[in-house]
């Protein structure tokens, strides 16, 4: 459990040597703790202005100088706490920090918990809960299109939309309740029902801008998670290959034996900004096999299947459709798929074995899967194969639109959607203004949980928890 009365200290940069290291204080007693080691120049005065950089001598327990630093103060409510902020800028290793922490802990400053700092900044009104997530977005940014999403959460973008949809939820359920406790003042707003279909087109309305705002944090979560894409197949269809091709480098074993891949696979590239997880997994065949190991590999490529956003399915264009492939293009339902027709290169010295047609005659589908010839030997249809992937996983979604959000956030956008499909129908067949008026302040309630309006210390541990030490 934290306090906030307690002073905290922590190393704010990464361990290691570096140009500078930047320790961080942060509480009332922040301003005295730090004079405490601090020896600034004789006659420039003791009690530096705050947001004034200023050169000190960072000095040990005897009073001897240990190291020359910059130090700045930022006074209270406005620093990224909202408390008195210390900075103190000594040369960067794995010294001279330390020590500086460690004198302050001496002198009563508490070590800070992780993400505290930030949490401090979330309770004393400086930033909303979105916000202060979306600093962690920053920093685990793997693409830029994913920090600009992040950016945007930050400059209070998402806030701003998610609240005023809260707010219309709050005027309408109000308006409800207030019918509900004085019908006989009320009822003649209501001539002929015009009331109730003016308040269903509202919840209509309400429902399609928070499923706006759905997609774009949709996005968000992709751009900073990445697009899960397995690369399945049979045996020897060039999966592997095609993975060192979208690498452009030889990440994975290639052989011409079947059977090579027993292992899954995982590494990351960026296409137009958006990170693509590929996982190259051992090759499909009849899972009764005698090899133990490859039986196991199979196991987990059908795991990795289940939990990839988008499926390749990888075939040799020079080999005839057979019972593997046939039964695998059979039962694409439930996710994404792209059908690649490996190694066109081939074609001029072999003959075609498998066309278009075949697969569409394969697949149980009213809507075929994109299916792309490619060679991962000369790198031919790979720029289009990437363009596939983000078509499939983003879909009409924008980039520049993306909101940075985590799946807890993302979560509660959809219960509330849910809650207003549900006030929907209940108004459609007549359940009565009080289940409706349940059902609005349900949808709110779940928007007040995603601004932190509403939370508790579980909910907080739960996500300040995640956060280095310093942030």
């Amino acid at each position: 459990m934290m306090h906030n009365q307690d002073t905290i200290v922590a190393i704010a940069t990464a361990w290691g040597e570096a140009g500078i290291a930047i320790v961080r204080i942060s509480g009332p007693s922040a301003m005295e703790l730090s004079k405490s080691v601090l020896r600034f120049k004789a006659g420039s005065g003791n009690n530096p202005p705050p947001r004034l950089m200023r050169l000190a001598y960072l000095t040990g327990d005897d009073g001897n100088a240990i190291d020359q630093v910059l130090t700045v103060y930022f006074q209270s409510p406005k620093s990224y706490t909202g408390e008195d902020l210390v900075e103190i800028h000594t040369h960067g290793g794995t010294l001279a920090a330390q020590l500086c922490v460690e004198a302050l802990i001496r002198r009563g400053a508490r070590p800070a918990e992780p993400g505290e700092f930030t949490r401090r900044a979330f309770l004393n009104g400086r930033i909303d809960l979105p916000q202060a997530e979306s600093v962690l977005g920053i920093i685990r940014s793997r693409s830029e299109e994913a920090l600009r999403a992040a950016g945007r959460t930050l400059s209070g973008e998402f806030s701003a939309l998610a609240s005023g949809i809260r707010e219309e939820l709050l005027t309408m359920q109000s308006t409800l309740e207030v019918e509900l406790d004085y019908p006989e003042e009320i009822s003649s707003s209501h001539e002929g029902g015009e009331g109730d279909e003016k308040l269903l087109a509202s919840i209509s309305a309400l429902r399609s801008n928070l499923s706006d705002l759905r997609d774009r944090c949709s996005v968000g979560l992709l751009l900073r998670e990445g697009i899960r894409v397995a690369l399945t197949g049979r045996p020897n269809a060039g999966k592997s290959s095609l993975l060192n091709a979208l690498l452009k480098q030889a990440r994975a074993i290639v052989t011409a034996i079947p059977g090579t891949t027993r292992d899954v696979i995982e590494e990351t590239a960026a296409w137009r900004g958006v990170p693509i997880r590929l996982v190259d997994t051992a090759g499909l065949r009849d899972i009764r096999a005698q090899d133990e190991i490859e039986a196991m590999g199979i196991e987990r490529t059908l795991e990795e299947l289940r939990r990839a956003d988008i499926c390749l399915w990888v075939m040799d264009i020079s080999k005839p459709l057979d019972d593997e492939d046939k039964s695998y293009l059979a039962n694409l339902r439930g996710k994404e798929h792209i059908i690649i027709l490996n190694k066109t290169d081939l074609t001029a010295s072999h003959p075609l074995a498998v066309s278009e047609d075949d697969i569409r005659d394969a697949v149980s589908l009213n809507e075929t899967p994109i299916i792309l010839p490619i060679s991962a030997q000369t790198g031919e249809g790979l720029e289009r194969l990437k363009d596939a992937i983000l078509s499939k996983a983003i879909g009409s979604g924008v980039l520049d639109s993306g909101l940075n959000v985590t799946a807890r956030q993302l979560s509660e956008i959809n219960e509330s959607i849910s809650c207003l499909t549900m006030a929907e129908i209940a108004m459609t067949e007549g359940k009565g203004q009080d289940i409706t008026a349940g059902l609005l302040g349900s949808a709110r309630e779940c928007l007040e949980r995603l601004l932190g309006l509403s939370h508790d210390d579980a909910l907080l541990d739960s996500i300040f928890s995640r956060f280095c030490v310093g942030k």
